[in-house]
């Protein structure tokens, strides 16, 4: 690996490891819609000018219906699921959560035409990833939201079925312009109820400064830098990061908003990255399928999950 593509790599650790942070930060002062308006909407502002010059907004309308569906199922549901459990639950422990996508696109992906059976490995690691999540919350599920915990349910069978109708249906058009236009789609979304629900106080710079982070950095930048690392290193060797994100989720919310990790967590978290590891591991003898569980893109235009 060259030293760009390493760098590129750990900015992908960080930059979309950090997402959960700011959210909490985010959610003390302002609605959750209006901080998902101000993601979308910022994020258009600058990635559709970008695709536009690139020519890659082209085909879109021919592909409103799947598009439609990943902007819920990517941006507009997950955004808003993930910033209303951070009213109630530790950005820790939201961002370990988001750990089990790769467990949910295992099950999610032959109902978009993965032809893969699955094996004992991949059997036992569904069932070690699941006790994985459980240990993450804490076995205990009274001790925690239930309401919240629904909610992050929601994010991750979002992040794990958007890539699938992005791998089956939009794969063929530039990555730039679907992401481009998915927040678009989110902003206009978002929109009516961010103008009901406007503050009547400006908000706090804290507040502010995370909102910029989470636009100009997590979203802009990170998309940016997703697609340069492609570039440099392929599809596949590139989503190893997606496995430090929660990792960087959880240091960050114990050193900087000082939230309790357990010894449960800790494991918990091994536990769904083993189960991972093995749910998603495919035979040698098997024909590369359609469709990935999780993650499926070529070199060129590519179906990325971002995080948060």
């Amino acid at each position: 690996m060259s030293r760009r593509a390493l760098l590129l790599f750990a900015a992908m650790c960080v930059i979309w490891g950090i997402p959960y942070l700011f959210i909490r930060i985010a959610v003390t002062e302002l609605p959750p819609v209006e901080l998902v308006f101000a993601r979308t909407a910022g994020g258009a502002l600058i990635l559709i000018p970008i695709a536009l010059a690139r020519g890659e907004l082209r085909g879109l309308a021919a592909r409103w219906a799947p598009l439609l569906a990943f902007t819920a199922l990517e941006i507009g549901i997950p955004w808003l699921m993930v910033s209303t459990a951070e009213q109630r639950i530790s950005s820790s422990l939201a961002g370990l959560l988001v750990a089990a996508v790769p467990l949910v696109g295992v099950v999610v992906a032959p109902l978009f035409g993965n032809r893969d059976r699955m094996d004992a490995a991949n059997l036992t690691g569904l069932l070690v990833g699941m006790v994985g999540v459980a240990a993450i919350v804490g076995f205990d599920f009274h001790a925690s939201d239930a309401l919240a915990l629904v909610q992050m349910a929601l994010v991750v069978a979002g992040y794990a079925i958007a890539p699938a109708i992005l791998n089956r249906y939009l794969k063929d058009l530039p990555s730039v312009g679907v992401i481009a236009a998915a927040l678009g789609l989110a902003a206009i979304a978002y929109l009516p109820a961010t103008v009901l629900q406007w503050p009547h106080t400006i908000p706090s710079l804290s507040v502010i400064a995370s909102v910029v982070v989470l636009t100009l950095v997590c979203t802009v930048l990170g998309f940016l830098l997703f697609f340069a690392l492609i570039g440099e290193i392929g599809p596949v060797r590139a989503t190893v990061f997606t496995y430090i994100n929660p990792a960087v989720a959880a240091l960050l919310g114990v050193v900087a908003l000082h939230e309790r990790f357990t010894v449960g967590m800790a494991a918990g978290f091994v536990l769904v990255l083993v189960g991972s590891t093995l749910a998603t591991r495919r035979r040698r003898a098997a024909a590369p399928s359609k469709t990935s569980p999780a993650v499926a893109f070529d070199d060129h235009h590519v179906a990325a999950r971002p995080d948060a």
